[in-house]
């Protein structure tokens, strides 16, 4: 695994710099990123083992791992879970973008991507240009 820097501009993250991030993510990588809370490890979500490599760094076996999503916004998030209802939507959509994780019904998708039988998965739109550029390049 090659390790290394990218130093990116947090209010105009450089096309470039983001494209090699997907790149990495693409080949199973685990990155350490920005968001508006704290540094986040990251992996894609559809590389089964890069989500094997990050239960490992976090010392959980990977059917048992509770992760979180990052989504660029509440149209990807509704891909994860389950229908939510009008008060828990209009909470979210004040509180997002923002620093915050919300801990949902998963979703039938959810239990495919990280091969265990959760039934609740933790989403978030971080306020910071570095994730969400991450994620938008990713797919």
């Amino acid at each position: 695994m090659e390790k290394m820097y990218l130093n990116m501009h947090p209010e105009n993250p450089e096309g470039r710099k983001i494209e090699h991030v997907v790149e990495a993510l693409k080949k199973g990588e685990i990155i350490i990123y920005p968001t508006d809370s704290v540094y986040a490890f990251g992996c894609d979500i559809n590389n089964k083992a890069a989500i094997e490599k990050m239960a490992k760094l976090k010392g959980l076996k990977p059917n048992k791992a509770k992760f979180s999503i990052i989504c660029e916004d509440m149209s990807q998030v509704s891909n994860y879970v389950k229908p939510i209802d009008r008060s828990v939507f209009k909470v979210m959509n004040k509180a997002f973008p923002g620093p915050y994780t919300f801990i949902l019904n998963a979703s039938t998708n959810v239990p495919k991507l990280f091969d265990n039988k959760s039934k609740d998965i933790g989403v978030r739109i971080p306020n910071h240009n570095i994730s969400i550029e991450i994620v938008k390049a990713l797919g």
